[in-house]
């Protein structure tokens, strides 16, 4: 699977944990090896490739300009401070003395403008690129600090979304961050065993002070979700990242600690609107009540989550719950609409359904809407694909359908364009120009609409049926990918908002 707080205000704690506090001094826990499982190896070190697969190390190698706290605050971390324009046209950040790279060289001005750079190009930006394009330009005027220019006046939420979004990279390994990561980070990297294992050691000279607590950091790569569980309560291992839902559930009742973040993600049946029988709007938009919500988020998810016809978190303002009830589950609605699209039976079933057959949950899900959708006419094939074989299908668009995580719906909504389904220029599926314009068009003026009235709200309502009339994609329901299930000796769990695993602050309890 591929993954927002209120304007000036911040979205009310949406954290959930067992037993052990998620915030522990550290002065109060002991060090060691931390042991964690994983279901999937990273894909690379570079942290502008923003997906799933890379969460696990985004936040040990690298930090970002400012970081948010679960009630979506935000706060300094490789900037200390940052400063608005009262027109929002543009932002000055000052920058933290005494931080170094892993290579020794110090971190100032010159690496934020090396990093905007690579933002702001569209194909070594990766999944930032997307964010930066509200930005016009910027300027370094001294080691210490950097003026953002945008092309127009940025609400205030969006311009701290880019601040969290961006971390920054040391310049001389841009070239080659793929492959060597380059970050400021409390770890380095010490070994990566491919498909195996990866070990972090500790930064000695990290600039939080008694951070990490841990000296080193193991992930194991594993099989499946029964393989890292057997870990886990053998002792193997001290922590499951991003397990499933049903097992963390399981984990939990027997007495394990299980610990959701702020930041979940949305399911969404992404489609190709460029392809057979998703050309035609009333197919797509079919979809909407075609999709068992309920279901798929209790078989896939173990109910950890919220049904949701719309792209965001509950905590989102553009949230809108009546779309839930209009849009449910409804075969006859369905079929209504399958029936105006005036496409044949044929027709509406030259098309598969891509599945990630190395995911035990999506094949359920999947195979949850294969049925249902046989009660309407649509015998649709499962085109099932391994690892990196799904990933490039995924990345690249080359499928009619396909289920994947969405993320950044937690932040300010027009963040949701930074996945690639959502994208509005450069879409990796639907292409340029983008087939949508009225979703573009509302997109557009959410990012130019300022304040907290009645003005902002019909922007949201704007875009919220630009999302249901164009149905390049379907919402399903909330879930927590980055679910952390771990023994109760292991605390100092970090809330982070895109529920990214923050090593540096987690440790033993005896």
């Amino acid at each position: 699977m591929s993954i927002e707080l209120t304007r000036r205000g911040g979205i009310a704690g949406a954290l959930a944990l067992a037993s052990v506090p998620f915030q522990a001094r550290a002065a109060d826990l002991k060090g060691g090896t931390l042991r964690v499982a994983l279901l999937a190896d990273m894909q690379n070190y570079d942290p502008h490739q923003f997906t799933t697969l890379n969460f696990p190390l985004i936040k040990n190698l690298y930090d970002s300009l400012i970081e948010y706290t679960a009630e979506g605050q935000a706060i300094p971390s490789l900037a200390t401070a940052w400063k608005i324009a009262a027109d929002n046209k543009s932002v000055t950040v000052t920058l933290r003395d005494g931080v170094t790279f892993h290579s020794g060289a110090p971190f100032t001005s010159a690496a934020v403008d090396a990093t905007l750079k690579k933002g702001a190009d569209p194909q070594k930006g990766k999944n930032v690129f997307a964010t930066m394009s509200v930005v016009k330009g910027w300027s370094t005027p001294d080691a210490k600090t950097v003026t953002i220019e945008f092309n127009g006046p940025v609400p205030d939420r969006q311009i701290t979304d880019l601040l969290q979004f961006v971390s920054v990279i040391d310049p001389a390994g841009i070239d080659t961050v793929e492959t060597k990561a380059a970050g400021t980070g409390a770890f380095t990297v010490a070994e990566r065993v491919l498909g195996q294992r990866i070990r972090l050691v500790a930064n000695p000279h990290y600039w939080r002070k008694g951070e990490p607590v841990v000296g080193d950091v193991v992930f194991t790569i594993f099989s499946d979700n029964n393989a890292a569980n057997a870990a886990l309560e053998s002792g193997a291992v001290d922590v499951i990242y991003g397990g499933g839902g049903r097992a963390a559930v399981r984990l939990r009742d027997a007495g394990y600690t299980l610990i959701q973040g702020p930041g979940p993600l949305v399911q969404v049946l992404r489609i190709n609107t460029t392809r057979g029988p998703f050309k035609n709007a009333k197919f797509r938009q079919a979809f909407n009540y075609l999709m068992d919500r309920r279901a798929i988020l209790r078989v896939g998810y173990a109910g950890l989550g919220v049904v949701t016809a719309l792209p965001w978190a509950p905590s989102s303002p553009a949230a809108d719950k009546s779309y839930d009830t209009a849009y449910a589950f409804n075969l006859d609605k369905g079929k209504a609409l399958l029936k105006e699209s005036g496409l044949s039976e044929a027709e509406m079933n030259a098309w598969k359904l891509l599945v990630n057959a190395g995911d035990e949950d999506g094949v359920a899900i999947s195979q949850i809407v294969q049925s249902t959708l046989a009660k309407v006419g649509i015998k649709v094939e499962l085109e099932l694909r391994q690892g990196g074989e799904f990933i490039d299908a995924l990345l690249q668009g080359k499928f009619d359908a396909v289920f994947g995580g969405i993320g950044n719906v937690q932040k300010f909504p027009t963040r949701v364009a930074t996945n690639s389904i959502y994208r509005t220029a450069k879409n990796p599926v639907l292409g340029d120009p983008h087939p949508h314009p009225a979703y573009v068009a509302a997109i557009e003026k959410v990012n130019t609409t300022f304040g907290s009235g009645d003005g902002v709200k019909a922007a949201y309502a704007e875009l919220n049926k630009a999302l249901i009339e164009a149905s390049f994609a379907i919402p399903t329901n909330t879930f927590d990918l980055g679910l952390i299930v771990a023994n109760k000796k292991v605390a100092g769990f970090t809330p982070e908002i895109d529920n990214m695993l923050v090593a540096r602050t987690i440790g033993f309890t005896g």
